[in-house]
């Protein structure tokens, strides 16, 4: 009889409140080994709270979390071996060298000098190795970054949560991350993305909950999310600054650059049937586009 696999990432029943706020109000889900998954959630939706339970920085009410078959409480010394977490924040040490703060960092998980070559693989993926000798303080907030990544790997955790990892970084910074957490991901390691860049989340996961409120408003893959709102939009710029009948103003979702942008119901509201109405009102198109719902439109839908 096969086995059967470990979730990477088990929450049950996760509760949690702050005073009168509750910040998680029973959540549960789980996420495979090896997964790639998308935590997304508006501010103030709990995604924090939940990130820092996980990583034991936070206690929770009710519920269990366990990483990698280890509860974060009972056997949180296990759990959190197992455990890498990238912060929004940008937390370090100023007073030491980048290279001696990802050495510390092993130790801190009981890695010692055999840990050292993967810690110059690190410095060079992330493009690091010009800065190994660097004060932390000297850095740029785009190198803190890559550092802060580096340290969330230096003990080759199986489980990998990044936390906005690409907030307020450069181009060239994303491409680096994105590749580099492919590979790993190609190799087994389980990734939680959390971040407000939801094309990065349409493009990298393979699963994602939607969290709005303390509770899970929606957990599918994402090509199901995609497919689960029959809806698609048509672009309208219309010739000689005509203006959208009445009867059309409900199906607007939005104006940009001349462009009027109308949400359209499938088998409700026919992309014929908007011509056939600017043609009785005897306007002119000048020029149309169409596009299928992306995985922003969905969150809007979702949390609203």
């Amino acid at each position: 009889m096969t086995p059967t696999p470990i979730d990477a990432l088990r929450i049950d029943d996760v509760a949690k409140s702050y005073g009168t706020l509750a910040a998680l109000k029973g959540v549960s889900l789980s996420i495979r080994s090896g997964e790639f998954f998308g935590l997304l959630g508006p501010n103030g939706a709990g995604k924090s709270t939940l990130i820092s339970i996980i990583a034991g920085l936070t206690r929770l009410d009710r519920g269990t979390v366990t990483v990698m078959g280890h509860d974060t409480v009972a056997d949180f010394r296990n759990a959190r071996r197992r455990l890498g977490v990238v912060p929004q924040e940008l937390v370090f040490d100023p007073f030491f060298k980048v290279v001696d703060m990802l050495r510390i960092q092993a130790g801190y998980y009981g890695c010692g000098r055999e840990s050292w070559p993967w810690i110059d693989e690190l410095l060079e993926r992330l493009e690091l190795d010009d800065k190994r000798q660097t004060s932390m303080r000297a850095l740029s907030g785009g190198m803190k970054r890559r550092v802060l990544i580096a340290q969330a790997l230096v003990h080759k955790p199986p489980v990998v949560i990044l936390d906005e990892p690409t907030a307020g970084v450069d181009v060239e910074l994303r491409r680096t991350l994105w590749a580099f957490m492919r590979d790993l991901h190609a190799k087994g390691t389980t990734v939680v993305l959390t971040t407000h860049y939801l094309e990065e989340a349409q493009e990298m996961c393979e699963r994602i909950a939607i969290l709005d409120h303390g509770e899970v408003q929606a957990l599918e893959t994402t090509r199901q999310l995609l497919a689960r709102h029959p809806f698609r939009f048509l672009r309208l710029k219309l010739a000689g600054g005509g203006v959208l009948p009445e009867s059309l103003s409900a199906l607007v979702s939005g104006e940009q650059d001349g462009y009027t942008e109308l949400r359209l119901e499938t088998g409700r509201n026919p992309i014929g049937g908007v011509f056939e109405t600017l043609q009785r009102a005897g306007l002119a198109v000048e020029d149309v586009q169409t596009r299928e719902p992306d995985l922003e439109d969905i969150f809007v839908e979702l949390t609203r």
